[in-house]
């Protein structure tokens, strides 16, 4: 079971993980995507909303010895506003290989 990415420099620890492939119907390759939940502290919220609005990452899937280059399908949060202190919110994650 995958328990971290890394995203640039920054480790993710995951609660959720998928890998998965699909076809590109314009390049008709075949592109990777992750999907990731994962949790978020009021600490650590604004280190991650600056790193996700990067959008290009370089992605790294330790446990499976898996890199590539990527950007973000779709991203959702169940808070946005993680600024008052002791607060945790669900993000959702979603990278595609770029082309």
């Amino acid at each position: 079971m995958i328990e971290q990415i890394i995203l640039n420099t920054t480790p993710i620890e995951v609660d959720n993980f998928s890998h998965t492939t699909i076809h590109d119907n314009k390049s008709h390759d075949l592109r990777r995507v992750v999907t990731v939940d994962f949790k978020v502290t009021s600490e650590d919220y604004h280190n991650i909303t600056t790193l996700l609005y990067k959008n290009d990452f370089d992605i790294i899937i330790p446990g499976k010895n898996v890199e590539f280059q990527g950007q973000i399908q779709n991203y959702y949060t169940s808070i946005t506003n993680l600024y008052h202190e002791g607060q945790v919110g669900n993000f959702h994650l979603e990278l595609i290989e770029s082309q």
